[in-house]
């Protein structure tokens, strides 16, 4: 029976290692994405007149489709002659990874393969994205419900030519602005819920994320169906 959730998807791509006892291990796979369907979604005037951020999450998943025409959308390969992406970038360096936090782990989104490569197991979204902490003595609130899909964008400004480092981070974030805009158009001209976000533990996800000192978590966007 063929599933269009995407957590259905990655559990099908999930290979489950036998363990000791009443344990087991489970080893992310590289989940290979669909086809961007690029005929999609509400004219371009129209999204704009819809598109706005949204803080409340249905618990619906997002289908696997969604994901993949999300993803090529962001900054996938639109001219593959040239490798040039949907998204611009000071002096084509395309320094704007995309991570996709989901339950099941962590990915990498890989353009030119159309697919999600493994980075980490487990389910990271509300660690890396919660709130900071109130003042000393404060009670912790409850947190609030994930959305299905967490997008972090980081940029690799290592991948800039030439500049200043001040140059090649402001390069960075307005490249990461670009691929945040993209993202918003997405979901508004789909029936998709988002809203971009700075805020976010960084030193939490460089550690998970194993990144180099030049890669720089700009921006995340939560991503589902609005509650």
């Amino acid at each position: 029976m063929k599933t269009s959730s995407l957590t259905g998807s990655l559990l099908a791509a999930l290979v489950l290692i036998p363990a000791l006892g009443l344990a087991q291990a489970q080893e992310l796979q590289t989940i290979k994405l669909n086809e961007p369907n690029k005929k999609r979604g509400l004219p371009m005037m129209e999204a704009l007149s819809v598109r706005a951020s949204v803080r409340d999450w249905s618990p619906q998943e997002v289908a696997l489709q969604d994901l993949s025409d999300l993803l090529w959308a962001a900054n996938g390969i639109n001219r593959p002659d040239s490798k040039k992406r949907t998204a611009s970038s000071a002096q084509n360096a395309q320094d704007v990874d995309i991570y996709v936090f989901v339950k099941d782990g962590v990915y990498l989104y890989n353009a030119a393969g159309q697919a999600l490569v493994p980075v980490a197991a487990g389910d990271h979204r509300q660690e890396v994205v919660a709130p900071p902490a109130g003042p000393p003595g404060a009670k912790p609130g409850t947190p609030p419900t994930p959305a299905p899909v967490l997008i972090v964008l980081v940029s690799d400004v290592s991948r800039f030519r030439g500049g200043t480092p001040e140059l090649k981070k402001e390069w960075g974030a307005i490249d990461t602005g670009i691929v945040s805009q993209n993202i918003a158009l997405f979901c508004a001209a789909t029936g998709l819920a988002t809203r971009p976000r700075a805020s976010m533990d960084r030193d939490k996800i460089r550690a998970l994320l194993k990144l180099k000192d030049t890669q720089f978590p700009m921006l995340n966007h939560p991503v589902g169906h609005s509650k």
